[in-house]
């Protein structure tokens, strides 16, 4: 001990020597040509401090070297613009080496090494040491926000995950897409969000949707599927011919959508479908016919023939997209949410083509026994009064789709010819606004004049565009920031817009730097408008037509918060906060440039969030926050007793101030009534709605009776029961095997519905 003891008064006196000739003459040639560094191990070996073992953060030891005390303080150096003299590394190294020293220990943690090293740098650079600091915060940052990552993918790997109903989390492939989603939202609110927008997402305020994929792409579209077909394309370094027959395009189609569907997150919508194949399915009789003809058979004959091999073609088709599209997940570990509309096709082979698409869902998949209609693709009905109406051509397919509609729910119903936005699109321009997944609409883009009609020849387009994310407000929370700090709540409300607002630019600013090559089939093969990009070429450009959503939930809670009453018993106030805020959006859109939407959230996982966020800030209020969930959007509380014609007159009032994405549905509180649903169907095209037929389908998988709600098979005593219902816009399992994908509080407002 005493030998330690002189070794360090020898020290001493060297580092006080050389510290007072450093202060004198840093340039004196005595000191012009000595390496700091080396004398520093010299010194620290000589001490014995090289027996002295660091503690890692992982519990391993590592001798201490004053050479990686060197590097890590010329890093933070480098960060603060900073470069270190040879007088100030000695000092530093005799400052580090003697407080090693004097701890007197032969094991040191590495914390203590970072106390260390931070205070001999405030005695030599205070900015540097800040830099130091700061580094050291942003890795222990990492390290909490890792450890998180760990937590929930644990929790994901052997409880699973029921975030989103589209997604088996049984799964390998989807375990491990969930585990790196949430790695990757963490680094998107470490990197992308500021203090204030990451506080208003942790109290609840707002709620940024898919947070694990927006800082790769793009949101929910309508894909040009014709577009990518025509003249062949390439795929994968493969190049693909365009397709001379029916089962062949099916087949391509069916790649092309799992392909690009997997580079994307949210709705993936083909557009007018049975347009799309009805060429292919032309090609397919011509083929056929002149095929039956080389062998003598009669023309008439031959036709009979040709059109039941076209017949044939469309249903394994169809039957094979069910199959593909409910089996095969894609990249993303889910299920692709696929919608493909359908129904205005006047020609021979349109009109074949819709028809079969309505009889392979009617008639369901599964054991002979047992079968049960899937869930992909989402069929829409695209309605036309001059069209579909009674005594007009198309009347016999909206039949079709009416019967089909009251066995398994799809299709719905989209107006194009009563009243709103949508229909107004088609009636002048016969350009039509598919829904983008379960609800999502897009705003105008015209060719010419973008945002604006350059003159009244000028014309929109909307197949091949899409959306860049969707920021939801929670109104109620506002709504009682506001009362419980005594500030107008329209001062408060137009925070937290200003707030989306910011984050929607950066997206646009962010996502445009991306390279074409994130999306080859959309952004170089024509998927989208203006696809035709090399795969080095930045998407910026194909950006100025995509909009950005602003999010809307809870509309019913925010009535009942604002003076106790539901939108079935008032909804005044809300009506005028929807108004407001549509204002707002337009002066948005004018000032920024971009396509900013109204979206009526449909809250899958945030119905139960919600309410957790606003009991955490302000309790539990009652007809606020006291069920395990909140309203979606712009509906009526799913357990008010109203009929469907009240309901649909109640939801109508916020039909127009939504028109980024909506839908309308009312419970159907019949057996199989054909005539009830096509009444409730056909009042709501007049009205110009987007209609949802919802009823409670249950099957038993063991023997294959159905119902249309039970929990118990009366036929047969069994529990093993496939159960589907209405999950918000679109249809999701909430029985599978005696299971659910649904989260419980999803479940809690299943088991309320009356209206819904």
């Amino acid at each position: 001990m005493q030998k330690l003891t002189d070794e360090k008064n020898t020290f001493e006196t060297q580092k006080n020597s050389f510290v007072f000739s450093v202060m004198d003459d840093r340039i004196s040639t005595k000191k012009k040509n000595f390496n700091p560094i080396q004398k520093a191990i010299k010194f620290a070996q000589k001490l014995g401090l090289n027996k002295v073992k660091i503690i890692k953060k992982d519990g391993t030891l590592e001798d201490y070297n004053i050479q990686k005390v060197i590097n890590a303080v010329n890093k933070s150096a480098q960060r603060a613009l900073v470069e270190f003299t040879k007088g100030e590394l000695e000092v530093l190294c005799t400052s580090v080496n003697t407080s090693v020293l004097n701890l007197k220990k032969s094991e040191i943690e590495i914390f203590q090494m970072h106390c260390i090293v931070e205070n001999a740098l405030e005695t030599v650079n205070p900015r540097v040491a800040k830099s130091y600091r700061n580094y050291r915060d942003y890795k222990i940052d990492f390290v909490n926000m890792l450890d998180k990552v760990y937590k929930e993918s644990q929790k994901i790997m052997y409880i699973g995950d029921k975030e989103n109903s589209n997604s088996d989390s049984a799964l390998v492939s989807t375990k491990r897409s969930l585990v790196f989603n949430q790695l990757n939202k963490e680094l998107y609110k470490k990197f992308f969000l500021s203090v204030p927008e990451l506080q208003a997402i942790r109290d609840g305020y707002i709620y940024i949707h898919d947070m694990n994929a927006r800082r790769d792409t793009m949101n929910c579209c309508l894909f040009d599927v014709e577009n990518v077909l025509k003249g062949g394309f390439e795929m994968g370094n493969l190049w693909y011919n365009e397709p001379k027959s029916l089962n062949v395009v099916f087949d391509v189609i069916g790649d092309i959508v799992m392909a690009a569907a997997s580079q994307q997150y949210g709705g993936f919508t083909v557009p007018e479908i049975d347009k799309i194949l009805a060429p292919y399915a032309q090609k397919t009789y011509d083929k056929n016919y002149n095929k039956y003809i080389s062998m003598g058979i009669s023309e008439e004959i031959a036709e009979q023939e040709a059109l039941k091999d076209v017949k044939n073609d469309l249903h394994d088709g169809f039957q094979g997209w069910e199959y593909k599209f409910n089996t095969v997940s894609s990249s993303r570990g889910d299920y692709p949410f696929i919608t493909m509309t359908m129904g205005l096709g006047t020609g021979k082979f349109e009109k074949l083509a819709s028809h079969m698409m309505l009889e392979v869902r009617k008639n369901g998949q599964g054991k002979k026994e047992c079968k049960k209609p899937v869930l992909f693709p989402k069929i829409v009905f695209l309605y036309d009064e001059e069209l579909h109406s009674e005594g007009k051509e198309l009347e016999e397919l909206f039949k079709a789709g009416i019967e089909c509609s009251q066995k398994t729910m799809y299709p719905d119903w989209l107006s194009l010819t009563g009243e709103g936005y949508i229909a107004s699109m088609y009636k002048k321009y016969k350009k039509v606004i598919s829904p983008m997944g379960c609800r999502a609409f897009l705003s105008p883009w015209y060719e010419r004049g973008g945002m604006k009609p350059a003159d009244d020849k000028d014309t929109p387009v909307f197949v091949g565009r899409f959306n860049i994310g969707a920021v939801s407000l929670h109104l109620p929370m506002i709504y009682a920031k506001s009362q419980k700090e005594g500030k107008n709540f329209y001062e408060v409300l137009d925070y937290y817009l200003e707030l989306i607002r910011g984050i929607h630019k950066r997206t646009y600013e962010y996502l445009g730097e991306m390279k074409a090559s994130i999306n080859p089939l959309g952004f170089c093969e024509g998927g989208f408008y203006g696809g035709h990009l090399g795969l080095h070429d930045k998407i910026k450009p194909l950006l100025k037509a995509a909009t950005a959503s602003f999010g809307i939930t809870a509309l019913n809670e925010l009535q009942e918060l604002y003076n106790g009453k539901s939108l079935v018993e008032d909804g005044e106030f809300a009506l005028e906060v929807m108004q407001y805020i549509n204002k707002k959006i337009l002066e948005f859109k004018e000032k920024d440039g971009h396509l900013y939407a109204i979206y009526g959230t449909p809250a899958e996982n945030l119905c139960g969030l919600q309410v957790q966020q606003f009991r955490k800030k302000y309790g539990i209020v009652e007809k606020v926050s006291d069920k395990g969930y909140v309203s979606n959007s712009f509906h009526c509380h799913v357990s008010e007793k109203i009929g469907p014609i009240e309901k649909q007159d109640l939801e109508g009032r916020f039909w127009e101030l939504l028109n980024g994405g909506k839908i309308q549905y009312v419970k159907y509180p019949v057996s199989y009534n054909t005539k009830a649903v096509e009444t409730l169907v056909k009042r709501a095209m007049e009205k110009g709605f987007y209609e949802g037929v919802n009823l409670s389908l249950s099957y038993c998988d063991d023997c294959g009776h159905q119902e249309l709600n039970m929990d118990v098979c009366p036929k047969c005593g069994s529990k093993n029961l496939t159960k589907i219902d209405r999950m918000n816009g679109y249809l999701s399992y909430s029985r599978v095997k005696g299971d659910t994908r649904l989260n419980d509080a999803k479940m809690e407002e299943i088991k309320d519905r009356v209206s819904m």
